[in-house]
C-alpha cells in the first residue's frame, strides 16, 4: 500500500484521536505513517495523552487517547512536531513524547512522494 501521510491542523485532542485510529489501523495493515501536528496541534505531542472523552471511549470498551498513542508509536507511526508551533507553545523537544521528531512544513512537505496518501484534518 502507499505510504500514508496524515497532518492535523487543530490541537482538538478528539480529531487527533480519530487521526491515531486511522494511522494504527494503516500501521496493522504493514503501511509506512507519518503523523505531522502544525503550529499550536504540536501541543498534541506532548505527554500525558489524555482528552475530555477519554472515560466515554473506555466505557464503550474503547481506547482512551494515550493507548492510541501507544498503539501508534508501537506500530511504528511516525510523529512530527512543528518547530514553529513548538515555539507558540513554549515546548522544548524534551517535552515531547520520546517517539517524536521535530520538523516544518517545508521539510514534511519534501517527504511526500507522488504515489503517497496525504490526509489533513
Amino acid at each position: 500500500m502507499r505510504p500514508l501521510k496524515i497532518v492535523i491542523l487543530t490541537p482538538d485532542p478528539e480529531r487527533f484521536r480519530g487521526a491515531l485510529t486511522l494511522a494504527a489501523a494503516q500501521a496493522a495493515l504493514g503501511t509506512q505513517v507519518t503523523i505531522f501536528c502544525q503550529l499550536e496541534a504540536a501541543a498534541l505531542l506532548r505527554p500525558p495523552f489524555t482528552a475530555p472523552n477519554d472515560a466515554v471511549h473506555q466505557a464503550a470498551g474503547l481506547p482512551t487517547l494515550d493507548d492510541l498513542m501507544s498503539d501508534a508509536a508501537g506500530l511504528g507511526v511516525r510523529f512530527i512536531a512543528c518547530q514553529s508551533g513548538m515555539e507558540l507553545c513554549g515546548m522544548k523537544a524534551s517535552d515531547l513524547a520520546p517517539h517524536t521528531s521535530t520538523g516544518g512544513p517545508v521539510s514534511f512537505l519534501q517527504s511526500v512522494a507522488d504515489g503517497h496518501r496525504l490526509v489533513v484534518v
